[in-house]
């Protein structure tokens, strides 16, 4: 079992910065792709930005050159650097994993860490 723990969040003002971390603890075998999502309350959830355990990364549109997704391997955690904030930013950002080997993937969540830019 994996459990994820996120930090971060908060409160800031439009055009401020923000960055979460999401750490892994547990029986860890293998931590491969790691991703942050966000939801806003009544809209399905999106991704925001992936990092492979290579380094390889791919990021929504709306935040492609303000947000920058990182990981720690020798920590387990990955990282969400959010600059240049919007409005429209805010929402409830939660980390996934992809944890395990090929014959046997889980994905796991953490509990999600609310975001809010005040314009």
């Amino acid at each position: 079992q994996v459990h994820l723990v996120e930090s971060g969040g908060g409160v800031v003002q439009a055009g401020g910065s923000l960055r979460l971390s999401c750490a892994a603890s547990g029986t860890i075998f293998r931590l491969n792709a790691m991703a942050w999502y966000r939801q806003v309350a009544g809209k399905e959830r999106e991704l925001v930005a992936r990092i492979t355990n290579g380094g390889s990364t791919n990021y929504a549109d709306s935040v492609q050159g303000r947000f920058t997704i990182s990981r720690d391997n020798d920590k387990n955690t990955v990282y969400l650097q959010m600059n240049s904030l919007k409005p429209e930013d805010t929402a409830v950002y939660s980390c996934n994993v992809r944890h395990g080997y090929v014959w046997d993937l889980s994905d796991y969540w953490g509990q999600g860490t609310q975001v809010t830019v005040s314009s």
